[in-house]
């Protein structure tokens, strides 16, 4: 649209905020179900008897589709507008919403989730770029450090309200309780969000480009989390494929092949799209952004954010239920925690923005989730106080809503407006990415680490025999900790549970420690964001 048309639609006044909150309530939505399920998962694993790998699909495969369709679904809403595409999204939303709430085994649940990906990859490109369109200058960056605080405070409280839905009434509420929410949304969308597209778009559907990368990333991911049933080198079962099964005793395990393919999809996505770009053609991504410094960087930080806020509230769910024998209402009030450091963060991040600038506020971000997750796995054991857990996840809260609050303005501060479009679904889709990783990661590391520590610790701590240790040792695996309750009941079996939960505490130090490392990799990358004092302009050049 052109600028005049652009400035005739922006809000002002009060109705200029009634409409970031609009946006931020959509936003808050989708966020929400990344996260609302980590708690309740337990639950979900004992009442459709679910494995541990159907579990990580049933968390991972929402971050999964919305990543892989972020960037197209953003080059979309820039053509047709983004208004319409964030009420079409919100739509499919509900639809997966109820189809999820209404499963009664573990794939009609995962199609549900599929199809809330769906849905939530029309509404969360929608949002940032319908904020970049229609704010300048301070009011922009006032909304981007909303935009950021939004998505780190309501992810880090959705096992909070979880575990609340879960316990007083049953899992499937956590679906439900989308659809008021949606509701709301369209009528805010029609009453107070006016309509933003890109005035003039280069030719053609990049529709190659988006096979390309929807084929690397599930692929990827696919293997990442199969790696533990299929084998992760000499294949442990035959794998169906469609007119060919992979036979289990075949020289190499298929998952080895899918994560070359996968990166190969992914490295030839890159590829083609600096091709569309070169030769004038439209494109899903536009490699040169890269070339920005703060958007290269500030994207790698990004990243190992939600990578490590994404698998530990896979993991550490799974400990304080089967582990500290936590109910889900309490496991989601300990990690309330983080919610509570994260708008605690929010509440006193602008001062030192203004004083020191947002790249090292990111910085400080970031330090102090490296030392909170540290610290975690230093003290997670099966006697761990709730409270202090919470207390070292409070400290996490306020570095992960320093960080991911200006982020964002960081990462597309110093994108060209004509690209802002662009730069805003590629840096969603960062994210979806990394938290789509971290599950999938962090929760094969998990699985790996238990087919190591459950035997160890059976053989070392308890009489009981070779085949009865291996029972239950793959027995707690595969229910991702679920059968230790069954122990937990047994009278009796007293050294069998403490076998377990110490196992299951050792693995659970493996995957923070792991997650540590990556959030040092994402200090790193901060470290390497150009510094700039905070400049606030007051009459910014317009965006698309």
């Amino acid at each position: 649209m052109t600028e005049a048309e652009l400035d005739a639609a922006v809000p002002t006044g009060r109705r200029k905020w009634i409409t970031l909150a609009v946006l931020a309530l959509g936003l808050s939505m989708v966020v929400l179900d990344g996260t609302i399920v980590a708690v309740s998962l337990p639950v979900i694993i004992a009442e459709l008897e679910l494995n541990f790998t159907q579990a990580q699909w049933i968390t991972s495969v929402y971050a999964v589709v919305l990543a892989a369709l972020l960037i197209t679904s953003g080059r979309i809403g820039d053509r047709i507008g983004r208004r319409k595409l964030f009420a079409l999204g919100v739509i499919i939303f509900l639809v997966g919403s109820v189809l999820a709430a209404s499963a009664t085994d573990s794939w009609p649940l995962i199609w549900g989730r599929i199809v809330q990906g769906i849905g939530a990859a029309g509404v969360m490109p929608a949002t940032l770029a319908t904020v970049n369109a229609l704010f300048r200058g301070r009011d922009r960056m006032i909304a981007f450090a909303v935009w950021g605080s939004v998505i780190a405070g309501v992810a880090a409280i959705g096992p909070l309200i979880g575990g609340w839905l879960t316990t007083e009434y049953t899992w499937p509420w956590i679906f439900l309780v989308n659809i008021p929410l949606g509701i709301v949304v369209l009528i805010g969308l029609v009453l107070f969000v006016p309509e933003t597209r890109m005035g003039k778009a280069a030719p053609g559907l990049d529709v190659d480009g988006f096979l390309l990368s929807a084929a690397g990333f599930a692929l990827v991911v696919f293997a990442l989390i199969e790696g533990q049933t299929y084998g992760w080198w000499k294949p442990l079962r035959e794998f169906p494929l469609p007119g060919f099964t992979w036979s289990g005793t075949a020289p190499i395990s298929p998952i080895p092949v899918m994560l070359a393919l996968g990166v190969l999809a992914l490295v030839l996505f890159i590829r083609w799209e600096r091709h569309r770009k070169l030769i004038g053609r439209s494109a899903l991504l536009d490699p040169a952004l890269f070339q920005i410094p703060s958007f290269r960087w500030g994207n790698i930080a990004a990243f190992a954010v939600a990578l490590g806020e994404f698998g530990l509230l896979f993991v550490l769910p799974l400990f304080m239920v089967n582990v500290l024998g936590l109910s889900t209402l309490q496991a989601g009030f300990v990690l309330a925690a983080m919610a509570g450091g994260a708008f605690l963060a929010a509440g006193v991040t602008e001062g030192f923005v203004h004083k020191y600038g947002p790249v090292r506020v990111v910085q400080v971000g970031l330090g102090l989730e490296v030392v909170a997750v540290a610290l975690t796995a230093l003290f997670v054991t099966p006697h761990i106080s709730p409270w202090w857990l919470a207390v070292l996840l409070a400290g996490y809260g306020v570095g992960l809503g320093m960080a991911s609050a200006q982020l964002t303005g960081t990462v597309l501060g110093d994108v060209p407006p004509a690209n802002s479009g662009q730069g805003s679904a590629t840096q969603s889709t960062v994210r979806q990415v990394g938290s789509a990783f971290g599950i999938a990661v962090v929760g094969g590391l998990l699985s790996v680490a238990l087919g190591h520590d459950l035997p160890k610790r059976l053989e070392e701590d308890t009489d009981l025999p070779a085949d009865a240790a291996d029972t239950i040792a793959t027995a707690t695996r595969e229910s991702a900790g679920g059968a230790i309750a069954g122990v937990r009941d047994h009278e009796g079996a007293a050294d069998v549970l403490d076998a377990l939960t110490e196992a299951f505490a050792d693995s659970t130090r493996t995957t923070l420690l792991a997650a540590t490392v990556f959030l040092l990799l994402g200090l790193a990358a901060a470290t390497r964001i150009p510094h700039k004092p905070r400049v606030i302009e007051e009459d910014a050049s317009t965006p698309d």
